[in-house]
C-alpha cells in the first residue's frame, strides 16, 4: 500500500461531540446526522475516495455506479462504527448485543496472549468479551492523533481493563507491551497496516500480492505468547459478530530464514480469515490506501533487545 503516515482525520472535539450527543439526544440521532456528515467526506476525502473505488470496482468487480454506491455506504458504516466505539467505550454497552464466535480460544490464554485484528468492522468491542474473561485488554494505537484521545477516553471509560498503548518513535512503547504480557494481559493489535519503514511480508490476498507487517507475529515470538485472529463486524444496527481464530504458537528462532519461513505459515493464516470476512462484510473494510501497492523489500532483521 502507499505510504501511512500514522494519522486519520479527526480530534478529540469530535469525540467529545459524539459523547454529548450520545448522552444527550441518543445514538438514532446521531445515526440521523451522520447520513448527511458522510456526503462531506466522500466529497473531500481524495485519494482515499480512490483508493476504496479501487478496492469496490476492480477488487470486488462492481460496477461503477454499484463502487459509488458502495464507498458512500462504506463512510456511513465506519462512522457508524466511530459512534458505537465510542459509546461502548463510555459505558453505553446496553446498548448492543453480541455474539462470540470462538471464546473458547480466548479462554485458553490463562498466561496471557496477543489478538490481531484489521481495520474491519469494531474489533475493539473484544474488550466486552474480556471483561468477562476477566482479563485486561492493551489497544495498540498507531495513530499519532490518539495520543490526545486517548487522555481523554480514559477520563470517559467505564471500565478499568482497557488500556491504550501508543506506537512512538523512542520505541518505549515496546516496554508497555512487555510489561503488559508479563502481567499475563492481553494486547491487541491490527495486522493488515504498516508505517513506511517497517518490515513486511508479501502474500496473496484476494488473488494480487500484498504486504502485511510482521510485528504481530514476532511480538507472539518473541514473548511467546499465544496468537489468535479477531474480527467484529456489525450485522444490524445494535447487533455485533465476534469471530476468534483457534490459538497460533509462534516459533522464535535465530535463524533468519527459519524464522521469515515460520512467519509466513502464520501470516497466511491471518490473510485467509482476514479474506474471509472482507469478501462477506466489504462495506466494513476501512482501508483508505492503495492497499496492493508493495513496499521496497525490507531484510528481516535482528530484532530490538526489550
Amino acid at each position: 500500500m502507499s505510504s501511512w503516515e500514522g494519522k486519520t482525520r479527526g480530534g478529540v472535539l469530535g469525540y467529545k461531540i459524539f459523547v454529548w450527543t450520545l448522552k444527550h439526544l441518543g445514538l438514532s440521532f446521531a445515526y440521523f446526522l451522520l447520513s448527511f456528515v458522510v456526503i462531506y467526506f466522500v466529497l473531500t476525502s481524495g485519494k482515499a475516495f480512490t483508493a476504496i473505488f479501487h478496492f469496490y470496482h476492480r477488487m470486488m468487480g462492481y460496477s461503477r455506479v454499484k463502487a459509488f454506491i458502495s464507498i458512500y455506504r462504506n463512510y456511513y458504516k465506519f462512522g457508524q462504527i466511530l459512534l458505537d466505539k465510542i459509546a461502548m467505550l463510555a459505558g453505553f454497552q446496553q446498548k448492543f448485543t453480541f455474539d462470540f464466535e470462538g471464546e473458547e480460544f480466548l479462554r485458553q490464554m490463562h498466561d496471557g496472549g496477543l489478538l490481531v485484528s484489521a481495520h474491519v468492522g469494531n474489533w475493539e468491542i473484544a474488550g466486552q468479551l474480556l471483561n468477562r474473561l476477566e482479563k485486561r485488554i492493551n489497544i495498540i494505537l498507531f495513530d499519532a492523533e490518539h495520543q490526545r484521545i486517548k487522555g481523554y477516553l480514559t477520563d470517559v471509560l467505564s471500565t478499568r481493563n482497557v488500556n491504550f498503548i501508543v506506537i512512538r518513535d523512542d520505541f518505549s512503547h515496546l516496554l508497555e507491551i512487555k510489561q503488559a504480557l508479563t502481567n499475563k494481559e492481553i494486547v491487541a493489535m491490527h495486522g493488515d497496516r504498516f508505517i513506511e519503514g517497517n518490515k513486511t511480508i508479501t502474500l496473496d490476498f484476494m488473488g494480487k500480492p500484498a504486504a502485511f507487517p510482521i510485528g504481530p507475529v514476532n511480538l507472539a515470538a518473541k514473548f511467546k505468547v499465544p496468537v489468535s485472529f479477531v474480527f467484529a463486524v456489525k450485522e444490524t444496527s445494535s447487533h455485533y459478530h465476534f469471530y476468534a481464530t483457534p490459538l497460533q504458537r509462534v516459533a522464535f528462532t535465530t535463524n533468519l530464514k527459519l524464522r521469515e519461513e515460520t512467519f509466513r505459515e502464520v501470516m497466511e493464516i491471518y490473510t485467509r480469515e482476514f479474506e474471509k470476512i472482507v469478501v462477506k462484510y466489504p462495506l466494513q473494510w476501512f482501508n483508505y490506501f492503495e492497499f496492493w501497492k508493495l513496499p521496497e523489500a525490507l531484510p528481516l532483521m535482528p530484532e530490538r533487545n526489550i
